[in-house]
């Protein structure tokens, strides 16, 4: 006879706004109804040899041969209107950097989605390179379905730079000497970050901190994203009872984020660990025990009054002699 398969686990919360499940996400996909998602959320295993990466150690050609099948899947269960948001680094092997993000959107082009952004997401802290500049920043691919998607931009407008910018008088139209601008924020664009007064109108990224060191998201799994990358794509992309799947859930980010502005959520991972630490984390969402980092602070600069941001005195003793 041969060996019976392990049903997926799912657990589904009393409030009904979680779904989650512990299984391989191939089989867990086929649980999920085609069409029924509005956005699929994740950031997938890079085939770094992380600890939830060992059993599976894959050259790169073996590694997008295995997610091409999973990306097919996903693009069935998105609806008309919805999208996918994959965020990515890179793969390293031998030294060489390939950039996943251009293998990915060959597979999503090959199912029939759009690119409708590529972002960069910067950040400050990170594994330090020897024999190459350190990488500071991945990758969102934001595609959509059809032509006709969701798109909410009032809700992450930032604060336009020249708010008192009128329209020109010399031109002689209805709107000389009117306020140019939107009163509730430019649009950001492909690009986002929270000192819009320093960075935004001049760099291409969204500078948002990592979860490293002391951020008050920081879990045992070694790659979280922080929430306030999740709640913004969930804010411009979905609407209030929507359902956003994370095939890859990890530590949960997608799923709070969900839930917190009024989403539905069905989360997956075959980790039993790491669905126990999204539970976890739900749990003390709904009570108001979770820590997050508040959404739009921001990112915290260095004070020279900080012994740690001062050079050492043996840097400085170095350099005197």
């Amino acid at each position: 006879m041969g060996r019976k398969t392990k049903k997926p686990r799912c657990w589904t919360a009393k409030e009904g706004d979680l779904r989650l499940i512990e299984a391989d996400v191939s089989d867990a996909l086929k649980l999920i109804d085609d069409g029924s998602i509005q956005l699929v959320l994740t950031s997938p295993p890079y085939n770094l040899r992380k600890i939830y990466e060992r059993d599976r150690v894959m050259s790169l050609d073996e590694y997008v041969s295995w997610l091409d099948p999973i990306v097919g899947e996903l693009c069935k269960k998105v609806g008309p209107k919805g999208s996918i948001c994959w965020q990515v680094g890179n793969f390293v092997d031998q030294g060489a950097v390939y950039p996943l993000d251009y293998y990915f959107y060959g597979l999503f082009l090959k199912y029939g989605f759009k690119l409708r952004n590529r972002i960069i997401w910067k950040f400050n802290f990170g594994l330090h390179a020897k024999r190459r500049f350190s990488g500071r920043y991945e990758t969102v691919l934001w595609l959509t379905k059809s032509d006709d998607y969701t798109f909410n931009l009032d809700p992450v407008r930032v604060p336009q730079l020249y708010p008192g910018k009128r329209h020109s008088s010399s031109k002689g139209t209805q709107r000389a000497g009117t306020p140019s601008g939107n009163p509730l924020g430019k649009n950001p664009s492909d690009y986002w970050t929270f000192t819009p007064e320093e960075n935004f109108f001049l760099d291409p990224i969204w500078d948002i901190p990592n979860v490293k060191a002391n951020h008050p998201e920081l879990t045992d799994h070694p790659c979280q994203f922080p929430h306030e990358l999740a709640e913004r794509f969930v804010l411009a992309l979905t609407k209030s009872g929507d359902v956003v799947l994370d095939p890859f859930v990890g530590a949960g980010t997608s799923a709070i984020a969900a839930i917190k502005l009024g989403r539905k959520s069905v989360a997956i991972d075959r980790c039993k660990e790491y669905v126990e630490l999204t539970k976890k984390r739900v749990k003390k969402l709904r009570v108001g025990s979770i820590k997050l980092r508040k959404s739009g602070q921001e990112v915290r600069e260095p004070n020279v009054a900080d012994r740690v941001a001062r050079p050492p005195a043996e840097w400085i003793k170095m350099a005197a002699e």
